[in-house]
């Protein structure tokens, strides 16, 4: 029997109250949206939450929209990914017709509000609700429950260098670690201070103070990287590998070798590899 969900706040101010009805849909009937403001998911957490609704069923419907003959996810597509990791055949969802303007919004608030967005994707939804939507930034605070310095602060994440913002992504660098590094106006010294924070373990008080005397301090670039012989190390083990490999030589003929992965997937096909699987 159908019945009434609340959507919280935030959402029930963009989704009339009186069509918020739970039915049930064939998992292949979905499929997600293209203006989804998430882009990265955990794969571990997916793991997770994919265990959890084997166990308990999925406790909070997706909510969703005709697009043609299927349907696209407006929200949930986080819990729509675990449950076909859980081989679940049908899910419970709300079915809503709304405006394209304001999907994103819907998408962007139930993300914030599970706090399901990493602070790259959250200031690229900001910046594109603003432009698509010729929001202002008092209006976005207003819609979202968050003020404009916040906002403002956040959309600032994105003038970082990009492989700055994959750290962030990655959740190996924090937000406050990236305001932080936002000092620096060089792409490449945000990029050489970024590593230099990963690989020290730094705070973010402590990335202040890196930022405030980095050019005193500034780390040597990779200057074996001009040296052919190691350009071809790492050509060959990236070509091998079939990832981004980089050879950090430092001195006394010490050094590190680093290797990129991008899913647990890709993880276990390098260690496959290097034959250290279980």
């Amino acid at each position: 029997m159908a019945k009434k969900f609340g959507l919280g706040k935030g959402l029930n101010q963009l989704i009339p109250e009186e069509e918020e009805i739970i039915t049930v849909l064939n998992i292949n009937k979905i499929k997600a949206n293209k203006k989804q403001p998430r882009k990265y998911f955990d794969e571990d957490k997916l793991v997770l939450l994919s265990e959890s609704i084997k166990e308990h069923g999925m406790i909070q419907p997706i909510i969703v929209q005709k697009d043609g003959e299927d349907y696209s996810i407006i929200a949930g597509e986080r819990r729509w990914r675990a449950a076909k990791k859980a081989s679940l055949k049908e899910v419970p969802v709300i079915v809503m017709d709304i405006a394209d303007s304001t999907v994103l919004e819907v998408s962007l608030i139930e993300n914030i509000q599970r706090q399901d967005l990493n602070p790259i994707e959250e200031a690229s939804a900001f910046k594109r609700l603003i432009h698509d939507f010729k929001l202002t930034q008092e209006d976005l605070a207003k819609k979202i429950g968050k003020s404009r310095t916040s906002i403002a602060n956040t959309m600032r994440l994105i003038q970082l260098d990009e492989r700055v913002q994959q750290f962030l992504i990655e959740e190996s660098l924090s937000e406050g670690h990236g305001r932080a590094l936002l000092g620096l106006e060089s792409s490449e010294d945000q990029y050489l201070a970024a590593q230099k924070v990963i690989d020290e373990g730094l705070s973010v008080r402590e990335t202040e103070r890196l930022v405030t005397t980095f050019h005193k301090v500034k780390p040597v670039a990779r200057k074996m990287k001009l040296d052919p012989y190691y350009k071809d190390i790492e050509k060959r083990l990236a070509k091998n590998m079939g990832t981004k490999v980089l050879l950090k030589p430092k001195a006394k003929n010490k050094g590190k070798i680093e290797i990129e992965y991008y899913s647990m997937e890709d993880l276990n096909r390098l260690l496959e590899y290097l034959r250290l699987e279980e």
